[in-house]
């Protein structure tokens, strides 16, 4: 295979963000989102290098401000001014693959989640702009595709969901083997598994990174209610027994775990997309989205059984999410050249 996009955990040279600036995807609670980063960007700093796209020099000033202020060492942190529309890395940003130059770019398109946001021309371009920066080769694949709505084994297995990626507002051009044959080039993938459909609240039609992660190559956790009343009840039940019948990339059954969900998180009487599997897996760290629930610490205590040579970090997500996206969806890693 020409190219593979390593796991997660996998070592990392650093991690991207993309700073956050674009009130209207926190109406009337944009106030504390900077300071939610900042402790992203603290945590990460304590084992790998982060990479801030800010908008120009003076935002720069402002956020090395912030983050002295928060007590990030600034010596592990690097700017680049590069513009965005939104700050949801994971979906905009370079996914990074092996390739036979070295390390890779893959600039997929991007259209705002099925063009529920605009504009996203500025964001489209960020993969161009950072391998221009890096000197990275560029690989750019004729699909629409955002890093959320995968999740790789680096094994060979890919996890997503048919209610995003088969959705008319993708890729309306291209059926799913044709879709499966742009994952299975470009990401080094043999065995690819769909799940059905997300969760409420999330304007993404079903990304994978709230529903469905890997801990290690054999072992998933995924979010799993016994509330029958809960309006995710019978979706979260279908995952967990479709992933149960799953199996990986040699032909063995999955081990699937159990992740808690919090108690359901309202603002504005909207039901916001707040989901455990939404976390972030750094060189030592996995950072954690956190809710103010009962169910914060049973999550926590789940993921640090699973990455006992890290420690598990909980960020408080309950303004953030109202962006519909929390950690996983913020950041996006950058592995270290084979």
């Amino acid at each position: 295979m020409t190219y593979r996009m390593p796991a997660e955990w996998e070592p990392h040279d650093g991690t991207w963000l993309a700073w956050p600036h674009n009130r209207k995807h926190w109406p009337s609670k944009f106030a504390p989102i900077p300071n939610t980063y900042v402790q992203i960007v603290k945590a990460l700093t304590q084992s790998e290098r982060v990479f801030l796209c800010v908008r120009d020099g003076e935002m720069e000033r402002e956020v090395r401000e912030l983050l002295q202020d928060g007590n990030v060492p600034l010596r592990q942190v690097e700017f680049f001014q590069i513009e965005t529309n939104a700050s949801w890395s994971r979906d905009h940003g370079p996914i990074f693959v092996h390739g036979p130059e070295g390390l890779t770019i893959l600039d997929w398109g991007y259209n705002g989640n099925g063009k529920k946001w605009g504009p996203t021309n500025l964001d489209d371009a960020v993969p161009e702009k950072i391998s221009s920066l890096l000197s990275l080769p560029l690989v750019q694949p004729q699909m629409i595709l955002e890093g959320g709505s995968i999740e790789v084994n680096g094994k060979g297995t890919l996890l997503t969901t048919e209610s995003c990626l088969l959705n008319e507002n993708r890729n309306p051009q291209l059926n799913r083997d044709q879709i499966e044959g742009y994952l299975r080039e470009h990401l080094g993938v043999t065995n690819i598994l769909w799940l059905k459909e997300g969760i409420a609240g999330d304007d993404t039609d079903g990304h994978i990174d709230d529903l469905a992660r890997f801990v290690n190559p054999t072992t998933v956790v995924c979010p799993l209610i016994d509330d029958s009343a809960d309006e995710d009840y019978a979706i979260l039940q279908r995952n967990y027994r479709d992933l149960q019948r799953m199996r990986d990339q040699d032909g063995k059954l999955l081990t699937i775990v159990p992740l808690p969900v919090p108690a359901p998180v309202i603002y504005k009487k909207t039901r916001l997309p707040a989901s455990y599997a939404n976390f972030y897996i750094g060189n030592t760290v996995v950072l954690m989205p956190t809710f103010q629930a009962p169910q914060d610490a049973d999550a926590m205590a789940i993921l640090q059984r699973y990455f006992p040579t890290r420690r598990v970090i909980g960020v408080d997500c309950v303004d953030l999410v109202w962006g519909f996206g929390t950690i996983h969806c913020s950041t996006q890693q950058q592995p270290k050249s084979e």
